[in-house]
């Protein structure tokens, strides 16, 4: 095998990684070959194993380490959760028993997803709401001062509940995130300690 054939087995097994982790990695194997140079490169070849199972280790390297260092943004929430499930997909771990496990996070991404869309959702129309009631309100003041007056103020505190809510769907989603990439993590963990003891 040439560093070319290893090259495109490996990028092919890392293409579902999010863009700025495969080229991170894809970057750290070519400076690999790279110091290596041509002359050593099947010593390179043998040392880093088969494309597949580094590919394999490197996406469940990932997932794990999303446990101690948590995302700091939602996009980047939604990455660590998407390497935590390519790494329980790389896992080791019987087929049943990840075809279960995949099933059991697929529902629980889903569930975590429609609640936290609700949330904004419910956060946008109050904001909505507000913008429609303050308009409302200020016209309502020429024909009826005290009526404008009070649908203003409603419309302020609609306002001020719907930016909290905002802000805190985006919290809670960040939170979530945080929770189930580390929860993907854990299970990795777990299994690769599982696969350590029957060895």
């Amino acid at each position: 095998m040439t560093r070319a054939d290893y090259m495109t087995i490996l990028s092919h097994n890392l293409r579902r990684l999010p863009k700025e982790d495969y080229d991170r990695a894809i970057e750290y194997f070519e400076e690999y070959f790279n110091e290596a140079g041509p002359a050593h490169e099947q010593e390179a070849i043998q040392d880093l194993g088969a494309p597949e199972d580094a590919s394999r280790e490197l996406i469940m390297n990932l997932a794990e380490k999303n446990i101690g260092e948590p995302p700091r943004t939602v996009r980047r929430g939604f990455h660590a959760v998407w390497v935590g499930i390519l790494g329980v997909c790389a896992a080791p771990i019987a087929l049943p028993l990840l075809l279960a496990l995949f099933c059991v996070i697929f529902a629980l991404v889903i569930t975590v997803a429609a609640v936290l869309g609700s949330l904004f959702l419910t956060a946008v129309c109050l904001v909505g709401g507000a913008a429609v009631g303050l308009a409302g309100g200020f016209a309502l003041t020429f024909r009826t001062f005290t009526d404008g007056i009070a649908t203003i103020g409603l419309s302020f505190v609609t306002l001020g509940i719907g930016i909290l809510c905002v802000y805190g769907s985006f919290r809670l989603c960040r939170w979530a995130l945080r929770k189930m990439s580390q929860s993907l993590g854990n299970i990795i963990k777990g299994g690769r300690r599982h696969e350590n003891k029957h060895e």
